[in-house]
C-alpha cells in the first residue's frame, strides 16, 4: 500500500511540486524591501516587537508561513518556535493528528437493483501539511464529502450478496480510491471500515424465509440420514441375535432393569420367542 502511494506521488507529484515552487518563488525587489523595513522595525522595537514575533506551536501541529502572500519554504515549522514578522508574514496551523469521521448513510441501489442504507467510517491525516494548505481551501471538508461520494460509487458496481459478505474488499477498495483522491492534497487516508448495511423490512423478511426454509429442510435432510443409518444398527443388531436366542432373553431382562429403575408401576413379563413362536403356528 505505502509502495503504490510512493509510486503515484513519483507519477504525479511533479504537479504539485510546481504548483508549491510558484508559490515560493522570489519575493521581487518590492517585496524584498518591505520586508527589509519590517526587520529593521522589529529590531528597532525588539523589546516589544519580540512578543509578536515568537511563535510556538505544540508538537502534533505544523506552521505553514506566508510571506507577502508566498510560501516562504516548502517545508512546514515546528514543532516548538520559529520566528514571523509581524508585518509581512503570517502563518496557517495544520493539526498532523489522525481525525475520524462518520460517512452519513447513503441509500445506494446495488448491482443487482436492491436499495440499501450504508454507512462507514473513515481515517485520516494530514501528510503534507503545505499542500493541504495551498491545494485545496478545505482539506476535511473535501475529504468528507469525497468520501460520500466514493461509497456511493464503489457500492453501485456490487450485488447484494458481495455487499453482505465481502466488507473488507469494499473497505480496502475505498482506501485506495480516496487515497489516490487526495494525493493532491497532502492527506493520507489510513483505514475505511464499514459500520452497518440496513436492507428494507420487505427484503429482510423474505431472506428470514429463504434462511428458515434452508434450515428446515437440511433438518429434515439430516433426519432421514439418522434413520437411515439407525435402520442399519438395528439390522446388524438382529442379526446378531439371531446367531444366539437366549440373547434375545438377556436383552428382556435389560430392558425390565432399565424400567424398573425409574419407579414405574408397569409390570412387565417377558416372554421367550419360542413360545409366541408356538401360536403362531396355530
Amino acid at each position: 500500500m505505502e509502495m503504490d502511494r510512493m509510486e503515484r506521488q513519483q507519477t504525479r507529484g511533479k504537479s504539485n511540486d510546481e504548483l508549491i515552487s510558484d508559490r515560493t518563488g522570489s519575493l521581487g525587489c518590492c517585496g524584498w524591501f518591505l520586508v527589509i523595513i519590517s526587520g529593521i522595525v522589529v529590531i528597532l522595537l525588539c523589546p516589544f516587537t519580540i512578543w509578536f514575533c515568537v511563535k510556538i506551536v505544540q508538537e502534533y501541529e505544523r506552521a505553514v508561513i506566508f510571506r507577502l502572500g508566498r510560501i516562504t519554504d516548502r517545508k512546514a515549522k515546528g514543532p516548538g518556535i520559529f520566528f514571523v514578522l509581524p508585518c509581512t508574514d503570517s502563518f496557517v496551523k495544520v493539526d498532523l493528528r489522525t481525525v475520524s469521521f462518520d460517512i452519513p448513510p447513503q441509500e445506494i441501489l446495488t448491482k443487482d437493483s436492491v436499495t440499501v442504507s450504508v454507512d462507514g467510517v473513515v481515517y485520516f491525516r494530514v501528510s503534507d501539511p503545505v499542500a493541504s494548505v495551498a491545494n485545496v481551501s478545505n482539506a476535511d471538508f473535501s475529504t468528507r464529502l469525497l468520501a460520500q461520494t466514493t461509497l456511493r460509487n464503489v457500492l453501485g458496481t456490487k450485488n447484494l450478496a458481495e455487499l453482505l459478505s465481502d466488507r473488507e474488499g469494499i473497505a480496502h477498495s475505498m482506501q485506495s480510491s480516496l487515497d489516490e483522491a487526495t494525493d493532491n492534497w497532502g492527506i493520507k487516508v489510513e483505514r475505511v471500515e464499514i459500520k452497518d448495511v440496513k436492507l428494507p423490512h420487505q427484503l429482510q423478511r423474505a431472506m428470514a424465509a429463504e434462511a428458515e426454509a434452508t434450515r428446515e429442510a437440511r433438518a429434515k435432510v439430516i433426519a432421514a440420514e439418522g434413520e437411515m443409518n439407525a435402520s442399519r444398527a438395528l439390522k446388524e443388531a438382529s442379526l446378531v441375535i439371531a446367531e444366539s436366542p437366549s440373547a434375545l432373553q438377556l436383552r428382556y431382562l435389560q430392558t425390565l432393569n432399565t424400567i424398573s429403575a425409574e419407579k414405574n408401576s408397569t409390570i412387565i413379563f417377558p416372554l421367550p420367542m419360542e413360545i409366541m413362536s408356538h401360536f403362531m403356528k396355530k
